[in-house]
């Protein structure tokens, strides 16, 4: 499906061709002269129609009107949030039958994240899972014009917000694949595609180069399965040579059984979505490659499956991690932090400017705090002020979490330097500890994400999370000019280089099949939709 950005008056929306017209409004809506104008005015005055965010009044065949089918749709404030609330409450009608073409009008002066909310709404609600569907009910609409009075802002809102949506339905898509068919392998096949897009290349380690690196840890998650590791390095160099890179680092356990320390089989099928660290890697180079913005990056994705076997590691295994600490192993759920520890000390090699890691690791965070926001773990205020303020613009928000020293005494192990877990009080804030081992000094930060990756229930499937989050905050590093210096998230002035060769057939490549919307115009401070809390906790 398209979308494009086009500078409509409401005037010009209603003589637009289409099969569905949505007219997002507020009180200032009903003060113009248009026909659209005086519609809303006269169903205000009526007490038809309210302008809060999600208050809908559908219409058929009003003259004067080029569109089959209008939809009033409150836009509340008309700010990004209330937008974005707005576009969600109407999702369905993106998918009603005979939609091939709709226009989604701002009825009031907008402003970019306002664009951007409801770019990155209304794709989440035209988003289809259909790879392993026999016959997937795909929706009709083809294409979706955002109209909006022209604006200075808008255009380079609306580009980042597209790169956005391409980044996250990217994610989205790997992380919803079963694990049959998203393997360690299949992974890594979809990293050497985002390699066909301008500045980014790709490297795959497999088993043995991966046991020559002496990653004990990593290698001991895997051993458990017949689908063997694969350890993914993916460079994107678009600031200046030599500039220290933001490192990003992303859990991609493919499957999670929970090896010997076997999980409970009810809703055992969702640890397929532990790789949601790893597809949220992947979803951000995607996005790196459209917009090439000005600062060099490095995605690891450290990718296995954790199963029972008679190969597989035990309760009491002691293993030597890359660092040539070792890891007394008291429960093989615990996998996370054994395969992103090496992939940490792997890191250090490239001298990062910052290192951000990024897993489903813990469902004591899922407990903590819901499904809202993510949780963050830094050693650097800046850095967690930066990856913060990222995130409130994306409206992909996280929430600072402590790291006190005393957390850390509950890894203490007779039989190896640190065992791998501290028992059940704090077991997000004692998996962070157990990571910190492993950074040295680096500006480092941990974002665990096992509340806010993908939701349960009726609504079950990834969530494209926090792609939004790392793309801003990654737009902010450019923004400095400097590499070395963590920055808050504020608004971009351009995207860096030329994006005018963007392609969407990357990702189409890397996913196998074209998991978003084709790229239109420009770029902007998006917004991620907010999520529902799942119905479980996720995997330590």
């Amino acid at each position: 499906m398209n979308f494009e950005l086009k500078s409509l008056t409401t005037a010009a929306a209603a003589r637009e061709k289409c099969d569905l017209l949505l007219v997002l409004t507020t009180a200032a809506s009903a003060q113009g002269s248009d026909a659209l104008s005086a519609l809303v005015a006269h169903a205000l005055k009526a007490g038809d129609f309210e302008t809060g965010a999600g208050k809908q009044l559908p219409m058929y065949n009003l003259p004067a009107v080029a569109a089959r089918r209008v939809l009033l749709v409150g836009a509340g404030s008309g700010s990004a949030r209330d937008v974005r609330q707005a576009v969600a409450a109407v999702a369905s009608a993106f998918k009603a039958p005979g939609v091939a073409k709709a226009v989604l009008c701002f009825a009031f002066e907008t402003q970019g994240p306002a664009l951007a909310a409801a770019v990155l709404a209304a794709s989440d609600a035209c988003y289809t899972y259909t790879l392993t569907k026999s016959k997937p009910q795909l929706p009709t609409l083809q294409k979706l014009v955002f109209a909006a009075p022209a604006h200075a802002s808008l255009a380079p809102a609306f580009k980042i917000a597209q790169a956005q949506v391409h980044g996250m339905d990217l994610a989205r898509e790997w992380a919803n694949r079963p694990a049959n068919h998203a393997t360690p392998s299949m992974l890594a096949e979809a990293a050497r595609g985002l390699a066909k897009l301008p500045g980014i290349s790709c490297k795959i380690h497999g088993p043995a180069e991966v046991a020559k690196l002496g990653m004990g840890a990593f290698m001991a998650v895997a051993q458990g399965s017949a689908q063997p590791l694969r350890f993914i390095e993916l460079h994107y160099n678009g600031g200046a040579k030599g500039a220290a890179p933001q490192v990003v680092v992303g859990k991609g356990i493919t499957f999670d059984s929970g090896g010997i320390s076997l999980k409970p089989a009810a809703d055992m099928d969702e640890m397929k979505y532990d790789m949601g660290g790893a597809a949220s890697v992947l979803g951000l180079f995607q996005a790196l490659g459209e917009l090439q913005p000005a600062v060099n990056v490095v995605g690891l994705i450290a990718a296995c499956e954790n199963l029972p076997s008679s190969t597989a590691v035990k309760p009491g295994d002691v293993v030597t991690s890359m660092s040539g600490q070792t890891v007394e192993i008291l429960n093989t759920d615990a996998e996370g932090r054994l395969v992103l520890c090496d992939a940490l000390t792997y890191a250090a090699r490239f001298k990062p400017a910052a290192l951000i890691d990024i897993a489903t690791l813990t469902g004591a965070c899922v407990i903590a705090l819901g499904g809202l926001r993510s949780g963050l773990f830094a050693t650097d205020d800046a850095l967690a002020t930066a990856l913060q303020s990222a995130g409130d613009t994306a409206q992909d928000p996280c929430w600072r979490m402590p790291l006190d020293e005393e957390y850390g005494e509950g890894l203490k192990s007779n039989f190896a330097d640190m065992g791998n877990v501290a028992g059940r009080a704090a077991g997000s804030v004692t998996a962070a500890k157990f990571l910190q081992r492993f950074v040295g000094d680096t500006s480092w930060a941990h974002l665990d994400i096992a509340g806010t990756a993908w939701k349960s229930g009726a609504a079950k499937g990834s969530t494209g999370r926090p792609v939004g989050l790392l793309l801003h905050y990654m737009l902010a590093q450019e923004s400095r000019g400097a590499a070395g210096k963590p920055a808050t998230a504020k608004a971009r002035p351009a995207a860096g280089k030329t994006a005018a060769k963007r392609a969407s057939t990357a990702a189409r490549t890397a996913a196998g099949k074209s998991p978003a919307a084709t790229p239109v115009v420009t770029e902007a401070k998006a917004a991620a939709p907010a999520r529902t809390r799942r119905s479980k906790p996720a995997q330590a």
